[in-house]
């Protein structure tokens, strides 16, 4: 019997019916709904470090070394990183035997079931949206400062509504109508575009790392690990993390629990690897590309990180660094402005990939749903030419440009950071339920000491997510209430797998 042949599941017909690996290979190879093949290891790990080095390592590391960790920042980032390389490692198992667009969603479809998958895509595509719509805004800040320097000066209202006066961020508005285009074109001509300001990001990272060690201090890493503190506030505050919440005791910074809280926040930086799997199935060779793509990107990563890290609490003792550009101040505050302005100049090139890639794996994420049945169809369909998901791509474009041009910087960072971790949960459990349920099938990488490590991956996630703050818990359960309300509304009845059980037939 071949395996589309099998008896289907007791809950096939409910809200956990799952859909075959095969079918969601198949599903790929229709004409009008087939990603164009163009990518390679190399291109997956430059999207990667594209992403994932960003607003984190550039604007994090100060405000965590300041308020949560002090020196011992580097060991938050070290704690991140490995809570990163557990979920890592299940992606890439997913990844390589599961190479569809969609990310943990489409995972999330093969393994556990349809609600849980569309949790995890409705979720993704809210929080790509959303960290695509602040780091555009970002980009927007770091190029007005730039454009200051040079005198040059837009009117005031179209500085948008951080700035005063005014009401409308052009740049920022501009720069996702532009990325939009560039990925409507193609992945191919993204990837080059991509590797092109990567190498100007990491360029600036490493003159960060080699200049700053020549004016790091010792005496700046007394004391490496602060005595812990008790902030303001107390404990019952919504904005003390859950944990802390749950259990009654005093919130505390730095400290052997400051790391974790400081690590919860840092994770924000390594938001990216993940969206490496959204393109799995526009890869030559998933089976081998996607593990190096998804783990090369990320070891590059926390290595640069821990290295940033070090040498900024070097420079400049953590009680005096700059919360909002804290690398920048700190070469000022060494008596080289030059370097600031490098570095400036780097974080405003290096956030147009961040964007760039967020908003490509939210519109994956949202393609793949349309063709599963669970979002209108229309946007299933890709470019006669260029092959892309062009018609989700122009409608998030343009949605998020006009969010990020009327959008004030909030702390926003935490509800990413939730809604990934969630994402991460899901994975690691998938590992295990598709290790149970299809045994048979082809792995071309394996995730290691399987149940331990997704267990580990699950339990360190979890952690991270009971540092992050009581209201961001409240937003983001009220983000699934309506997610879930819109699937049985439209997504239950539309699906393409619960249409094809109900005729007797596989859906083509």
């Amino acid at each position: 019997m071949s395996t589309d042949q099998r008896p289907p599941r007791a809950d096939s017909g409910g809200v956990f019916r799952t859909k075959s690996v095969e079918q969601s290979i198949r599903d790929t190879e229709e004409p009008e709904h087939a990603l164009r093949k163009s990518l390679s290891a190399w291109d997956l790990t430059v999207f990667g470090v594209g992403v994932i080095i960003g607003t984190g390592i550039f604007v994090l590391t100060g405000k965590v070394a300041k308020e949560n960790a002090g020196p011992a920042t580097a060991l938050a980032f070290v704690a991140a990183g490995i809570v990163c390389a557990l979920a890592a490692l299940c992606y890439a198992e997913f990844a390589s035997t599961v190479p569809v667009a969609g990310s943990a969603y489409t995972f999330a479809y093969a393994s556990i079931g349809e609600l849980p998958a569309w949790i995890i895509g409705w979720d993704l595509v809210l929080e790509f949206a959303l960290g695509t719509a602040v780091v555009a805004v970002g980009w927007s800040g770091y190029v007005r400062s730039l454009m200051d320097n040079a005198g040059w000066h837009l009117p005031s209202f179209l500085e948008g509504p951080d700035a005063p006066g005014g009401t409308f961020d052009l740049l920022a508005f501009l720069l996702v109508l532009v990325l939009t285009a560039i990925l409507v074109l193609g992945m191919k001509l993204s990837a080059r575009i991509t590797a092109l300001v990567v190498a100007i990001k990491v360029t600036v990272v490493m003159i960060v790392i080699i200049a700053g060690l020549f004016f790091v201090v010792g005496d700046n890493y007394e004391p490496f690990l602060p005595p812990a503190t008790t902030p303001e506030g107390g404990g019952d505050n919504w904005t003390a993390p859950l944990v802390q919440l749950l259990f009654g005791y005093e919130p505390t910074n730095f400290g052997v629990m400051g790391i974790f809280t400081a690590a919860s926040i840092v994770f924000f930086a390594f938001i990216g690897f993940d969206v490496v799997a959204t393109a799995a199935e526009e890869t030559k060779v998933p089976q081998r590309d996607m593990p190096r793509g998804i783990l090369g990107s990320l070891l590059i990563c926390t290595v640069l990180y821990v290295a940033v890290a070090l040498v900024v609490t070097g420079m400049q003792h953590y009680t005096e660094l700059s919360v909002s550009a804290p690398l920048a101040d700190a070469f000022k505050a060494a008596g080289h402005p030059f370097y600031a302005g490098v570095i400036s100049f780097g974080a405003a090139v290096g956030l147009t990939t961040v964007c760039l890639i967020l908003l490509l794996g939210q519109t994956r994420v949202f393609f793949a749903m349309s063709r599963d049945g669970l979002l209108p169809r229309f946007f299933s369909r890709t470019h006669p030419r260029f092959r892309t998901p062009y018609r989700p791509t122009i409608l998030l474009g343009s949605v998020i440009a006009v969010v990020a041009g009327f959008t004030s910087i909030n702390e926003l960072a935490t509800l990413v950071n939730i809604g990934t971790l969630f994402a991460f949960v899901m994975v690691a459990a998938g590992v295990m339920v598709l290790r149970r349920t299809r045994p048979d099938l082809h792995r071309a990488f394996r995730t290691p000491w399987v149940p331990v490590l997704p267990l580990l991956s699950i339990a360190a996630s979890l952690w991270l997510m009971l540092n992050l703050p009581g209201e961001t818990w409240f937003r983001f359960a009220v983000w699934m209430v309506i997610g879930v309300a819109v699937y049985f509304l439209y997504g239950r009845g539309h699906s393409r797998l619960g249409q094809g059980q109900r005729s007797g037939t596989v859906h083509s």
